[in-house]
């Protein structure tokens, strides 16, 4: 992605954000914790993946606010005031016009009257998850915890709930480790569709609400609000704004994006350092291609020393686990690279996540009218493929305005329960072998575009593609299919390329598998009652010397 020079434009001042000279001086003398690590990138190249990360393997996550209330899928408060969408029509018909009912109304409309995080959290364990992550706040800027730095929080306004406090609350009480995923960096640019108007029909040249301040506020729920310190939205466009897709060349903060001021990059300082220190995650997810703000500030980069250096005093230990989308070959040994919606095709280097979802991020009620989730077989094949490669997966489950899941992900889920209730031991604490896999789909492989999305573009998996790991001197095969002839072949295990065979079992099943290694492969004769019909593990001694 470009990287132009975008500091020119730090001049914007302080007063868009209508903060106090004291309080924005207050926020610009913020230190971060002390410790080993300093907010630079020679620094963070100290990190080491813990361990707990690297044997976990799988998580899950709640990417859950305030955009989930219409049910309308993701990017719900930018796309709402994009004239002529599909998004911007619902709008219309579900609320009225985005002059009148805007995203700030949105939030007043959704309470998550519904939401039970441990019993979530809880099925989420049994589904194999051994982290959790929960959306802090997304590119709408509305904060999901009792945030002293953004009056747009949800105790403040629509559930009158902290739900990040819930949600680390059922984390911890089903042992798991919990994390937060924080976008809000890019409220700035993102939500420059709310200053828009119509540019046809009755209402044109009307302003949306992108534009109101706290005196249009009278006589409405938002009295004595100010709308603009959640739209941010004070500042002049960036370049080509009326170009819905101009924002995604300029996620690095370049290519002509419109620059936050220092008082907006400071106050999301303050709200991520006070998230690590009153809910302790382990995890952050940000959702940026490097770090939040980067290269236009160096909130981000203090973000991370304050982060390792915390996890540190509290752990007695470097327990802590950032994300960044794209990073060069520096930045990949600071932190974790996370690949969205999308696997890497071959064994990485150094630790990685791949995240996706059952639907979109967040809620979409038509993927369940016309059944659009992924499978199980889908999600556990992706797990399979990911680990292989030294990477972990984590998987949203989109939940509803309301606080629910609805039944058909429910559904899945249970099937994943069940697959990882007998196979887990194939995925927990192992490593990458000296192959990944073989079969038919490695040739096919799509490559990554920029931070990921490839998934579902290559071959489907098959009876003839294994996947491969190693836990001590164990090998697990997985394949990924069953084949007619209730014969498997391994060729990468043929008596040339690896040590003999000592013993081959198959988890879910107690019939024992005669095998025979030759120089062309491992040939096993399956049972005649297969274990479930979503992938199948062969746990293999004697492979490994």
């Amino acid at each position: 992605m470009e990287r132009r020079n975008v500091l020119k434009g730090m001049a914007l001042g302080l007063s868009s954000l209508y903060l106090s000279k004291s309080y924005a001086g207050r926020l610009l003398n913020r230190d971060y914790a002390a410790g080993p690590f300093k907010p630079n990138w020679d620094s963070l190249a100290q990190y080491q993946v813990p361990e707990w990360f690297r044997d976990a393997k799988f998580g899950m996550w709640a990417h859950w606010g305030p955009q989930c209330q219409p049910e309308a899928g993701d990017w719900y408060a930018r796309e709402m005031y994009m004239e002529g969408g599909w998004k911007y029509n619902y709008h219309l018909q579900k609320y009225g016009h985005p002059s009148k009912f805007g995203f700030k109304d949105v939030i007043n409309e959704w309470k998550a009257e519904q939401w039970d995080p441990d019993e979530l959290v809880g099925l989420y364990k049994k589904a194999g998850a051994k982290y959790f992550m929960a959306m802090a706040n997304h590119h709408d800027n509305f904060d999901m915890w009792d945030s002293k730095h953004q009056k747009w929080n949800s105790m403040r306004m629509g559930p009158k709930k902290d739900i990040i406090a819930g949600w680390a609350r059922a984390a911890k009480n089903n042992d798991l480790r919990f994390g937060v995923s924080v976008h809000a960096a890019h409220a700035w640019s993102w939500m420059e569709t709310a200053q828009r108007a119509d540019k046809t029909g009755p209402l044109a040249g009307v302003p949306y609400d992108g534009i109101v301040t706290r005196a249009d506020g009278k006589g409405k729920w938002w009295d004595g609000e100010d709308p603009q310190e959640l739209y941010a939205q004070n500042h002049s466009l960036s370049k080509n704004s009326q170009d819905n897709g101009m924002i995604h060349s300029q996620w690095g903060w370049g290519n002509g994006v419109s620059v936050p001021t220092k008082a907006y990059c400071e106050k999301f300082y303050l709200r991520t350092i006070e998230l690590i220190d009153k809910y302790g995650p382990d995890v952050i997810y940000f959702d940026d291609t490097v770090l939040p703000l980067w290269p236009v500030s160096d909130a981000g980069l203090r973000i991370a020393a304050h982060m390792y250096n915390t996890s540190i005093k509290r752990h007695g230990k470097l327990e802590a686990v950032l994300f960044g989308k794209v990073l060069d070959e520096q930045q990949r040994k600071c932190m974790v690279w996370d690949i969205e919606r999308g696997q890497s095709n071959t064994i990485e280097p150094e630790p990685c996540q791949t995240d996706t979802c059952l639907g979109n991020w967040h809620y979409e009620r038509s993927l369940y009218d016309n059944n659009g989730y992924k499978s199980a077989k889908t999600v556990i094949q992706t797990l399979v493929d990911v680990v292989s490669k030294n990477g972990n997966f984590m998987l949203n489950v989109p939940v509803r305005g309301n606080g629910t899941i609805d039944s058909k992900e429910r559904a899945v889920v249970e099937d994943i329960v069940a697959w990882m209730q007998t196979n887990s031991e194939s995925i927990y604490g192992t490593r990458p072998w000296t192959v990944l896999g073989e079969g038919p789909a490695m040739a096919d492989a799509p490559p990554l575009n920029m931070q990921g999305f490839n998934e579902g573009r290559g071959k489907p998996l098959g009876a003839t593609d294994f996947r491969f790991v190693k836990k001590d001197k164990v090998l697990y095969a997985t394949m990924m299919g069953w084949p007619d002839n209730n014969k498997a072949l391994i060729k990468t295990l043929a008596l040339n390329n690896v040590h003999k065979v000592q013993r081959v079992s198959m988890p879910g099943s107690d019939a024992p598998l005669h095998f025979e290694q030759t120089t062309e492969g491992l040939k096993i004769n399956l049972p005649q009652s297969r274990p479930g019909d979503i992938a199948y593990v062969f746990k293999i001694n004697g492979a490994i010397a």
